[in-house]
């Protein structure tokens, strides 16, 4: 599985202890060979992960997917590249899993690209990544398009090639128009009432029982994304605001097309100048869905409401 600098195999289990094993022997292996190891999955498997190694998890950096990875748009900068980028001169050794039962229809497209473009974002690195699937919890397509994700597949019986990989598919399949809301309301803006943008988020989140950092947060990735259609959409935007399912949505749509798959997921040297809009957005978002083409784009943003 190392044979290669980057390597990106995806886990196939059927029970806890099939996890626990599987899991467990790929952390042993990477600290028997003095590689730094990161383990970030959701709660539950954390505990089996942890119950499994004993002593050997203090070796280990442990967090909980479900908050670190809540958005799956800030897993490559703020999570996988944060752990690999502490060890420059190291091979290093993650399991990543982003995907598990309970996350819903709307989370999972982001999911499937976020996985797709690990492949593009660590090419040539020294840097192994496992992704554990729940093959008996989450649904056959999702099983199915894991396979196009992932370079190398593994199970109990194994690890072969995946004869189905084709990641830009799925990144391109996701890519698609998103669903419209009931109710919405809407600002058109421009450079002279951006602020109208920021307003009419800011009351509908504090309506919803948004305050204090959270809602500075959303006032300013609502700022990002008009900025960013002042500067690459066409000058002018529209944003629309709606609460659905216990979270706040805010969409902003222009007449931009983002042509970088990986615009919003490199980490930015706070040092250095150029653009942060969308890698803000995704650092503060609960969750972030694009649809983007020639002549138009519409980043549509969740905040889970307190």
């Amino acid at each position: 599985m190392l044979a290669q600098p980057f390597a990106h195999p995806a886990l196939f289990y059927r029970s806890d202890r099939e996890y626990a094993a599987a899991t467990s022997a790929f952390v042993r292996e990477g600290l028997a060979a003095g590689e730094p190891v990161a383990v970030i999955v959701p709660a539950a498997n954390l505990a089996l992960i942890q119950a499994e190694l004993g002593a050997a998890a203090e070796s280990v950096l442990m967090a909980d997917m479900r908050e670190a990875g809540r958005n799956p748009g800030r897993i490559i900068p703020a999570v996988l590249c944060d752990f690999a980028d502490r060890h420059p001169d190291d091979h290093v050794r993650i399991i990543g899993e982003p995907i598990w039962p309970e996350r819903t229809a709307v989370e999972y497209p982001a999911c499937a690209q976020h996985e797709a473009l690990i492949n593009l974002s660590f090419a040539g690195r020294r840097i192994t990544i496992l992704c554990p699937y729940d093959a008996v919890g989450l649904a056959p397509e999702i099983i199915r398009e894991a396979a196009r994700t992932h370079p190398v597949l593994r199970d109990a019986s194994g690890e072969r090639p995946s004869a189905d990989y084709a990641p830009g598919l799925v990144v391109d399949g996701h890519n698609r128009p998103l669903d419209e809301p009931d109710r919405h309301v809407s600002v058109r803006f421009d450079r002279d009432n951006l602020s109208e943008a920021r307003c009419l988020a800011a009351r509908e989140a504090a309506a919803m029982g948004f305050s204090g950092d959270r809602l500075d947060d959303i006032r300013l990735t609502v700022s990002e994304l008009g900025a960013n259609s002042l500067d690459h959409g066409g000058g002018a935007g529209t944003i629309r605001v709606w609460a659905a399912d216990g979270r706040l949505v805010c969409e902003v749509s222009d007449a931009g097309h983002i042509t970088d798959p990986l615009v919003g997921r490199r980490p930015v040297d706070p040092r250095s100048a150029g653009s942060r809009g969308l890698l803000i957005v995704n650092l503060l978002s609960d969750l972030v869905r694009v649809h983007t083409r020639a002549g138009a784009t519409a980043v549509r943003v969740y905040f889970d409401a307190p």
